[in-house]
């Protein structure tokens, strides 16, 4: 049993082309070994725990004696991206992908959301999120027109210039749209752009970005955690992701720093339960911008945090560290998300150092966090919780 766990999901991070990437269009995809090449890459401290001898990951020197346990994952669910991918590491596999819309969303719900804004609609296909806002700024701030785009993800993104909407009054369009988008539309996350700049020095999105989501169709982690009278806390988008549903306290972060910073401080205080971390700039800043020094260089800040962190565990924690999907920034046929396993290392003072090997579902992390904790739940998944501390 474990006092208090810390579950910290670093966004995109994935470790080589699942068995199905094929399907996804991800034959190939590696984002470890994409960013192992860059001159910024120095992960001495996961190194430690084992994530160089995660089976595949042979183009590595693997630690000879690592500290904790490890593993790869493969995802059962029909998705590659952070609603499913989360969904599913806290237990609830998605048996059929959300929605996408590679021609746009269809004039219906373009019309009504038109309709409950009082505003008009720009560009309304897959793009960019840099790109839609250098290309359709200047028309937006004529106009007040809002900038609609989506991705290869379940997203219906709006973009605005903080002068002419407001961040709250466009969290209140994307709660809107959120109300619109449901049954087959039901897309995984309704995202609030704010953007800043003029057409002359150029647009630049801000940290005020906020997330809608769809709320998991069954219980999953957080809410198992909670109901146990435990703490159920959240760093960074996870809130968001789970549409805020069993979370005992949560607090927003603008990027990885903000988010490293609140999860030292949970570290240092006294609580029983979950922390349920996310750090997105891998996946925002430089996966999806194919990136390759600037990923390598923010998982090295990463492990340099990580130093310090692991100087604060105390003996009743545990650590888990995972990703939700992969977008290897090394992959120049895309700039989306890439169907990956997803590594796990686990550490704990008494942890009995093993290789987890290969694992079909992710829902196993969540199954064995909550099997640490003591908390009963119906989730999807095996705990290996009897591997990594029985005889």
């Amino acid at each position: 049993m474990k006092k208090r766990i810390f579950l910290i999901v670093l966004d995109s991070f994935g470790i080589g082309e699942a068995p199905d990437a094929a399907k996804f269009g991800d034959a190939g995809a590696n984002t470890l070994r994409s960013v192992s090449k860059s001159g910024e890459f120095r992960l001495e401290n996961l190194k430690k725990l084992g994530l160089f001898n995660i089976d595949g990951v042979d183009y590595l020197d693997g630690a000879e004696a690592p500290l904790g346990a490890y593993g790869r994952f493969s995802e059962k669910s029909a998705g590659k991206d952070t609603t499913v991918g989360h969904w599913e590491i806290a237990g609830l596999v998605s048996e059929s992908p959300l929605p996408t819309y590679p021609g746009g969303f269809p004039k219906e719900i373009i019309d009504a959301f038109s309709e409950a804004t009082g505003r008009g609609v720009l560009c309304n296909r897959p793009y960019s999120g840099t790109q839609v806002i250098a290309d359709y700024g200047a028309e937006h701030l004529k106009t007040g027109d809002l900038i609609v785009y989506t991705s290869a993800d379940s997203v219906f993104q709006v973009a605005a210039h903080e002068d002419i909407v407001p961040p709250e009054t466009l969290y209140e369009y994307c709660r809107a749209a959120r109300k619109i988008l449901t049954g087959k539309n039901g897309v995984g996350r309704v995202i609030a752009r704010p953007f800043t700049g003029d057409e002359t020095n150029g647009f630049t999105r801000t940290p005020r970005r906020h997330d809608f989501s769809l709320e998991p169709p069954a219980p999953v982690l957080p809410d198992f955690v909670k109901s146990a009278g435990k703490d159920s806390i959240s760093v960074g988008k996870i809130y968001d992701i789970f549409a805020g549903r069993g979370f005992t306290e949560y607090v927003y972060t603008s990027g990885n720093a903000e988010g490293m910073e609140r999860t030292l401080e949970y570290l240092k205080k006294d609580f029983e339960g979950l922390c349920f971390v996310n750090l997105v700039d891998f996946d925002m800043l430089y996966g999806h911008r194919n990136n390759v020094d600037g990923y390598a260089k923010a998982l090295t800040e990463f492990d340099r945090w990580l130093g310090e962190a692991l100087e604060l565990l105390r003996d009743d924690d545990a650590l888990f560290i995972t990703a939700d999907h992969g977008c290897d920034p090394g992959f120049t046929q895309s700039t989306d998300h890439s169907r990956e396993y997803i590594p796990l290392v686990v550490y704990s003072k008494d942890i009995k150092p093993r290789s987890l090997g290969t694992r079909e579902g992710f829902s196993h992390i969540g199954k064995t966090v909550c099997g640490l904790l003591g908390v009963e739940n119906e989730m999807s998944g095996e705990s290996f919780a009897g591997e990594i501390y029985g005889e």
